[in-house]
């Protein structure tokens, strides 16, 4: 993850250091921090009453804040953001780490759904929080392989295989009963024209050919035209795959359940999720959204850890961990990082 620039140039040394320690504390406990918790913790050589005074200075910056009078300090979404992007040091997984990721998987061939429920459920076992996998949308993968199966008089199955190993299934009515035979031709004839198109590009392929001088074509390769064109006329919503949602009530701030209901409908509403996903998309690699800058309302509460996955470095989808905003940074970034490294992997094998 790319460190940005600093941009909090009036915070000093002494001063981080003591933001970091008292950032760290609060990650884990979720409880409001006090200078004499700062000075039990060692590493700074400061009173109490120092260390007030700073957390104080940190309060009139904006970093921090006092939930009562008698109470020890929360930081801010300035101030973890300002953890993250130059406080934080992410480190790289172990080696043995590295390895407890890959034992949960039992995937090894076939549909690239598959492997993404499967990284879903692993993602929110081993980070403790919600994770959610971005499905590619099918109509943007590159083609590889139709199917047309007579299934009752007048209804084709259509199947589409991508290169990615996405399957789709439509049903599509016509007008008169084609024999099996014939859909086997038309099969044949339009693996060759569509090869390596996206079924995006693999539809005004269709079009144009159609449009062509009809009798250029003879009447079975038309009627494959015909065919498959009506089974690509329509567009399948990108699904997400979210697991592990329950574990947000493992964190005392979501004991309340109206508190808890709202996140959970937030996060159903997944064509909102699917924006900012999106978002995390076309900037690549990690991205944090800490708090109120992930957009959605209802989840001010929650930060999102994103890393795009991809096959033959073009970006397919993008996976990552939603939980508290006091979630463990330094544990979560290097997960997602490398489970998003580890499913580009995997799918380059196929």
């Amino acid at each position: 993850m790319k460190r940005k620039a600093d941009q909090h140039p009036e915070i000093g040394d002494r001063t981080r250091k003591i933001l970091h320690d008292l950032i760290d504390e609060y990650i884990h406990t979720g409880f409001p921090v006090g200078s004499q918790t700062l000075a039990r913790k060692g590493g700074i050589d400061l009173s109490p009453a120092t260390l007030r005074n700073v957390m104080g200075e940190l309060e009139e910056m904006g970093y921090l804040l006092q939930p009562h009078v008698s109470a020890g300090r929360v930081p801010t979404e300035k101030a973890l953001r300002f953890y993250v992007d130059s406080i934080l040091e992410v480190r790289n997984l172990s080696r043995a780490e590295k390895e407890r990721i890959r034992q949960h998987y039992t995937y090894t061939e076939g549909e690239l759904t598959d492997l993404l429920k499967e990284t879903s459920q692993i993602l929110s076992a081993i980070s403790k929080n919600i994770s959610v996998v971005v499905i590619p949308k099918f109509i943007y993968t590159v083609f590889k392989l139709i199917e047309f199966i007579n299934v009752s008089r007048n209804r084709i199955l259509v199947i589409f295989v991508s290169e990615n190993g996405v399957v789709q299934n439509k049903i599509v009515e016509v007008e008169e009963d084609i024999a099996q035979a014939d859909l086997d031709t038309y099969a044949r004839y339009l693996n060759e024209l569509l090869q390596g198109l996206t079924l995006q590009e693999a539809r005004k392929k269709l079009i144009e050919e159609m449009q062509k001088e009809k009798n250029s074509y003879d009447l079975l390769c038309a009627k494959a035209l015909a065919l498959s064109k009506k089974a690509l006329e329509t567009d399948e919503a990108t699904e997400i795959y979210v697991d592990g949602t329950l574990n947000l009530l493992e964190y005392p701030e979501f004991a309340e359940v109206k508190k808890m209901k709202r996140i959970i409908q937030a996060i159903e509403e997944k064509e909102r999720l699917l924006k900012l996903l999106n978002k995390a998309m076309a900037a690549q690699g990690v991205q944090i959204f800490i708090g109120s800058e992930n957009e959605l309302q209802d989840m001010e509460s929650c930060s999102l850890i994103t890393s795009t996955y991809s096959k033959e470095n073009h970006t397919l989808g993008a996976l990552g961990v939603i939980g508290p905003t006091r979630m463990d940074y330094e544990k979560i970034i290097p997960i997602v990082d490398y489970t998003a490294q580890m499913v580009s992997k995997m799918l380059d094998w196929k």
